[in-house]
């Protein structure tokens, strides 16, 4: 029975899928991850900022009677920070993992389960011109936002292990600066693709998907 029929006897929303435990499982750890790495940039760009600390340390040094020059404070808040960053790096190998782990899943799960397979069937209901083809359009919107978001996830990845061990693999200053680019130009796009995901699922949830939440929670 294809996805079109399930749909049209029991009346719900084509966003109703079945997902196999191991998938809601890669994906709630993938939410955990990414919302993780997001607080750690957000931490240090704002109150584990190293130069916006600099006085924070003097002044509570010099409520010790105790007075160090601008450097020697940026040495000591960068050392919190670098702790962070490390943190961030850290994170940023599960994301890698995870990446790699999607792909082989990819590959192994039921053909009717498979992103591939979905977007194929999103592009035939497409062809169709009935009264639910706006919902055609707007499910093979968000199955094509999907894969936006897999190879961006790819990008994000890739670029942070260029910033981890591209000197290691000799780097040039010019390519690191490129790399670095790219890496920070990649995060405000997921930030932006979390909170649209985030809003859309709400949304569809409240309205003409309602269940959509609890199926990636479990299953039904």
């Amino acid at each position: 029975m294809d996805q079109s029929s399930t749909k049209q006897e029991t009346g719900s929303s084509y966003f109703i899928q079945k997902h196999s435990p191991v998938i809601r499982i890669w994906h709630w750890l993938t939410f955990i991850i990414i919302t993780s790495i997001i607080v750690t940039v957000l931490l240090n760009s704002t109150i584990m900022n190293q130069r916006d600390n600099i006085k924070v340390v003097q002044n509570v040094l010099k409520s010790k009677e105790v007075t160090v020059t601008d450097d020697q404070a940026f040495a000591v808040t960068r050392e919190y920070e670098d702790k962070l960053w490390g943190v961030h790096k850290i994170l940023g190998y599960a994301v890698a993992i995870l990446l790699l782990s999607r792909i082989l899943l990819e590959l192994v799960q039921p053909s009717d389960e498979k992103l591939s397979s979905r977007i194929k069937d999103a592009m035939g209901l497409k062809k169709k011109n009935d009264n639910n083809k706006k919902e055609y359009i707007h499910y093979l919107r968000v199955k094509l936002g999907y894969l936006l978001f897999y190879l961006l996830l790819l990008c994000m990845a890739l670029t942070g292990l260029g910033l981890a061990f591209g000197r290691d693999f000799g780097f040039s200053r010019g390519l690191h600066d490129t790399i670095k680019e790219i890496h920070s130009l990649g995060q405000y796009c997921m930030y932006a693709f979390v909170f649209i995901h985030l809003c859309g699922v709400i949304v569809a949830d409240i309205k003409n998907s309602k269940g959509i939440v609890s199926g990636m929670i479990h299953g039904n």
